[in-house]
């Protein structure tokens, strides 16, 4: 599904609205419907569409605190498909400092939860109130998340602006 959009606006947006408005349409068309909606809409995708949405899904629930940044991988991690889509998305925009940033965060979350003997779902955006060294790991990485997103956002929207015919339909 291609966003439709001005050329004027397409050219204007800022690396983050950029990515966001491509995948405007397909938000909405996912948004509450059942994992097996969310599924099939997403494998419609072409592979740029599908890799913008993946990294979308996890930066836009993940970017506005290190709780939502623990609480949103762990559920990445926890259902089916999501955390290899995620990881395949960041890999199409050849961004390895992502890519290093969600590995290290797996693994240290993992080990954590060896340790702890808790599974990805039983996260929660309360548990770095309650543990300080969970709260001190993962307010490590998210810091280092949100000094590598612009670039992450940078990439992306270059990639879109120099495929565009594979994310939207310019009009004007």
């Amino acid at each position: 599904m291609l966003a439709a959009i001005g050329r004027e606006t397409f050219y204007s947006l800022s690396d983050e609205r950029l990515g966001w408005a491509c995948m405007e349409p397909t938000f909405m068309l996912i948004r509450g419907k059942s994992p097996a909606l969310k599924a099939a809409a997403i494998s419609a995708l072409g592979e740029g569409q599908r890799a913008l949405c993946m990294f979308r899904i996890m930066y836009d629930h993940s970017y506005k605190s290190a709780a939502e940044y623990y609480a949103w991988i762990s559920y990445l991690l926890d259902q089916p498909g999501y955390w290899s889509g995620v990881l395949e998305g960041v890999r199409f925009f050849a961004d390895t400092a992502m890519l290093e940033l969600l590995e290290q965060t797996r693994e240290r979350l993992a080990a954590r939860n060896v340790s702890l003997g808790v599974g990805w779902g039983d996260a929660g955006l309360m548990d770095i109130g309650a543990d300080e060294k969970l709260l001190e790991m993962v307010t490590g990485l998210y810091v280092h998340f949100q000094q590598i997103a612009p670039h992450s956002l940078s990439l992306i929207a270059d990639y879109i602006r120099a495929h565009p015919e594979e994310f939207v339909e310019i009009s004007g």
